[in-house]
């Protein structure tokens, strides 16, 4: 069975951005795909470090959730990002984990999997938010899951995420397409296997010139 995992970045495990991911959960389900939220920025999460250790022990230096959902993220067939917005950008901690999670995982973890990113707030900052998560994606190879509006809902509790009749349509309308990409891909995945990717350019300009 297909698995997509699903990382709210709120200290909230309840809260607004909890609710929105809830409401995926659901049509994952009913879509026959199995799903796990990992409750991420109740955990002191530090930031990476640029130790490079990872490459040496492949996981990071810092043994901690990163690790941990290194493991499910290897195996998970799609991942979404869930994150409050705090001074117009997302939760400090789910950025650290993020960071760590992407430097200090190989290619193949991500590569053609289907990524989105889901953001609450109460007024502003949430298309700058979704911006910021968005890139994890699409440096990594993994095609971006889209839907009728920007993946957003609003609140300032869980009970006005829930008064938010378009932003929970729009997760639902999120959680849809997933789906659908999680199992195109798999489909084309068995009649020709993964495309081809190069890695050998680096642009560096160590000379200086």
């Amino acid at each position: 069975m297909a698995k997509v995992i699903l990382l709210n970045g709120s200290p909230r495990a309840n809260g607004c951005t909890a609710t929105a991911l809830e409401e995926m959960v659901k049509v994952f389900t009913e879509e026959g795909i199995e799903s796990e939220i990992i409750n991420v920025g109740s955990h002191d999460i530090r930031g990476c470090i640029s130790c490079n250790k990872c490459a040496e022990l492949g996981k990071c230096v810092f043994d901690d959730l990163v690790n941990e959902t290194a493991e499910k993220f290897k195996e998970a067939d799609g991942l979404v990002i869930g994150s409050p917005v705090y001074y117009g950008s997302p939760n400090g901690t789910i950025l650290a984990f993020m960071d760590r999670l992407f430097y200090s995982t190989p290619s193949s973890y991500k590569f053609m999997k289907p990524g989105a990113s889901v953001v609450s707030c109460r007024r502003g900052g949430n298309t700058a938010s979704f911006d910021a998560l968005n890139k994890y994606f699409t440096i990594s190879g993994m095609p971006l899951a889209s839907s009728t509006y920007w993946n957003q809902v609003h609140g300032f509790t869980a009970e006005d995420v829930k008064k938010d009749l378009e932003g929970l349509q729009t997760m639902r309308n999120l959680a849809r397409s997933m789906s659908f990409m999680i199992k195109a891909f798999a489909a084309q995945k068995e009649k020709t296997g993964l495309p081809a990717f190069e890695r050998d350019a680096f642009t560096s300009f160590p000379d200086g010139k």
